[in-house]
């Protein structure tokens, strides 16, 4: 009987959503560590996917979000900073603080691209444990 060899997994393949979580916000924190506060979002965006990138992850840049309305496929302009592992959706941030319109912002990508999990990231603070917030699909905000 001949058997197929198997295919090499990926050692970031099937992680469980809170392992991605947790560290995607250790690369944020080295990245934040090393540059602090005071970029353009672009700048840290790329050195986030970098880190992540180094770690295994499969990240994705800049992905093209389109709303369905009616049936109909309506391409808004609307581009999510990050997705990684096909699983967690990260929305950058570079302002004074997270205003209620970017929790808005990060809940209707959740639910136009049907990630279940979400990172608000704003790089724009002293310690950046206090620029985090994270997001479920379906969650209620205030």
């Amino acid at each position: 009987m001949t058997t197929q060899p198997q295919r090499a997994q990926s050692r970031t393949e099937e992680l469980p959503v809170n392992t991605v979580t947790e560290t995607i916000i250790a690369a944020a924190m080295r990245v934040h560590t090393a540059l602090g506060p005071g970029l353009l979002e672009s700048a840290y965006q790329l050195c986030l996917a970098h880190e992540l990138r180094k770690s295994g992850f499969h990240v994705q840049t800049e992905v093209p979000l389109p709303v369905v309305y009616d049936g109909v496929r309506i391409d808004a302009g609307y581009r999510i900073d990050l997705i990684v592992n096909q699983l967690v959706v990260v929305e950058l941030k570079c302002a004074e603080r997270i205003a209620a319109v970017h929790e808005a912002q990060i809940l209707s990508y959740l639910k136009l691209s049907g990630k279940p999990v979400g990172l608000l990231i704003n790089f724009h603070v002293r310690h950046l444990r206090d620029g985090i917030r994270r997001f479920v699909e379906g969650q209620d905000w205030k």
